[in-house]
């Protein structure tokens, strides 16, 4: 998925927030210094709290939001490229 990600971050001026969910902080900083950060902003989730305000299931999970931060599109499961192709047409 990260490759996915990295994708869509060249391809759109799409915001990607990325949400560090009950991993050490060093770990995550570490991957996204080895294989590069798709993301605008990075949020850090020790307990779950963020995550579960949001109604998410599982990991990984991404949320799809309007500009009034409002969840447009909901994906449960790994990005696949069917995925890509619709947010790429959502948001045009």
């Amino acid at each position: 998925e990260h490759g996915k990600l990295m994708n869509l971050s060249k391809k759109t001026d799409l915001n990607i927030v990325g949400l560090n969910y009950k991993d050490k902080k060093n770990n995550a900083i570490k991957f996204l210094d080895e294989m590069g950060n798709p993301f605008s902003k990075n949020l850090i989730d020790p307990n779950g709290i963020i995550s579960i305000s949001l109604g998410a299931y599982g990991v990984p999970e991404s949320f799809l939001l309007n500009n009034k931060s409002r969840i447009i599109k909901k994906f449960i499961g790994p990005l696949t490229s069917d995925n890509i192709s619709e947010i790429i047409k959502i948001i045009q």
